[in-house]
């Protein structure tokens, strides 16, 4: 069998862990594909300056792309670099994991060789009318590209449904990934973090959140229902936001069981994952945003955390049977069902095993990557362009 040579282009992947699916691609494709990872040389990330870094163990082939103006990625513009790249070596299939409507989605779909099939990915869930130039971009994007895929089902029913072209286009529903074998349950990462903290292990159970400290994620709600809740809880707030003074003094009023830590790492987050005996999302939908997808449902379920989350977007996709779905603007809802949990470890216990067995089965990288390929491998079989 010949091999086939994917290039996959991403902004993101100028930080090291965001290339996970490139290297899983190269991984399960091994034999069958020859995976190229295209990043700009240098990110201004919202934290701060990323400077790509090229491991020489990585299992795909890294090529950096000077890129201008990348603080805002939907002006981002790549540098002739990579149209060289696209122009000079035979690709069978160009992936772009960029949206299509912003400028740098645009320059792949002029550079890319007219036979060369162009897959985007997008992550848009809500049907937004964009104003020109992007409008323009978008509609030529898809013009020129194969077919594209959508992070979520909400996704792709939101863009299928704005009639600009999505909808003339094969598609396929695939999300991302966690690795399993960093996001797991840890006994010993729970003791590490319960000692940080100052409490006691075994204690009250630990009603946990992680993510952005901001309104439409729900943070209100959360301490709203735990308020209202008599039987003994601790709460552990991970993440940062304009909320954090909010939730400060929220805490001072819970003499000490209620902990805010804003300065943890990613390779700690698995740690203060297993801390926690059941996370609530209680996102809320707002005019100009809902749910895309929340990495944090399938992290937590991979750590063996069973979850509680609202009906925002793309959530009850993701959560399936194996967590809980209450009402985004459901007070009660989320009082009664964090109160059941806090009470009954067998029903905890049943929604970790759920939590497992979904998230193993449905978005381990590996099983991310074989989507992936065996889309490209369907396009390219019948010789769509």
């Amino acid at each position: 069998m010949t091999t086939r040579r994917l290039l996959s282009i991403a902004h993101s992947y100028s930080v090291g862990l965001n290339r996970r699916l490139a290297h899983e691609m190269a991984r399960v494709g091994a034999g069958r594909w020859e995976v190229t990872a295209a990043a700009p040389n240098f990110l201004q990330g919202d934290l701060r300056p990323i400077p790509l870094v090229v491991e020489p163990d990585e299992p795909c082939r890294v090529v950096g792309v000077p890129a201008r103006w990348t603080k805002r990625v939907h002006i981002m513009l790549y540098s002739r670099r990579l149209r060289q790249l696209l122009k000079d070596e035979p690709w069978d299939l160009v992936h772009c994991w960029e949206e299509p409507y912003i400028l740098a989605g645009g320059q792949v779909a002029r550079w890319t060789p007219q036979q060369t099939p162009l897959v985007y990915y997008t992550c848009q869930n809500i049907a937004k009318r964009y104003p020109p130039p992007f409008s323009m971009i978008e509609r030529r994007s898809l013009e020129r590209c194969s077919a594209w895929i959508a992070m979520g089902q909400t996704v792709a029913e939101a863009q299928i449904g704005r009639g600009v072209g999505y909808e003339r286009r094969a598609h396929r529903v695939i999300t991302p990934g966690v690795d399993l074998n960093h996001f797991r349950p840890r006994p010993e990462g729970r003791v590490k973090v319960c000692q940080i903290l100052g409490w006691s292990d075994p204690g009250p159970p630990v009603v946990g959140y992680l993510g952005r400290f901001v309104p439409e994620k729900g943070i209100d709600l959360i301490m709203r229902s735990l308020d209202a809740i008599d039987s003994p809880w601790r709460a552990l707030f991970v993440g940062t936001g304009p909320m954090e003074g909010a939730l400060r003094l929220w805490a001072e009023r819970h003499d000490g069981r209620v902990k805010v830590a804003t300065d943890v790492r990613h390779d700690q987050v698995s740690n203060f994952l297993n801390a926690m005996d059941l996370l609530a999302a209680p996102s809320q939908t707002k005019e100009a945003w809902r749910e895309q997808f929340g990495r944090m449902l399938i992290e937590a379920f991979a750590c063996g955390v069973p979850v509680v989350a609202s009906d925002s977007g793309e959530i009850p996709h993701v959560v399936a049977n194996a967590g809980l779905i209450v009402g985004e603007h459901d007070d009660d809802g989320w009082r009664e069902t964090l109160a059941a949990l806090i009470d009954s470890p067998e029903r905890r216990a049943e929604l970790r095993a759920r939590g497992l067995d979904r998230v193993r089965a449905e978005f381990a990288w590996p099983v991310i990557a074989r989507r992936h390929l065996d889309f490209f491998e369907e396009l390219l079989d019948a010789n769509v362009r």
